[in-house]
């Protein structure tokens, strides 16, 4: 198991926020995603499988981008 920071750009609101938690929570082998609009962050944990890419088109087919990622 592992845990990831995302850095998402272009939310604007919190329906935003729940739209990229939603596609990050649909990927198979996602335990939990959370995103904040406020900080424009989302943190998944996730099996070791999970792929950093799986990730970034999770969040781009919710209409984002993520600009960085880091394992917490």
């Amino acid at each position: 198991m592992r845990k990831v920071k995302l850095t998402i750009q272009g939310m604007h609101c919190a329906s935003c926020a729940n739209n990229s938690e939603r596609s990050l929570k649909n990927i198979k082998g996602v335990k939990s995603a959370s995103v904040s609009i406020l900080l424009n962050k989302g943190t998944v944990e996730a099996e070791d499988l999970v792929t950093d890419e799986e990730l970034k088109k999770a969040v781009a087919k919710a209409g984002y981008k993520v600009t960085s990622i880091e394992n917490a």
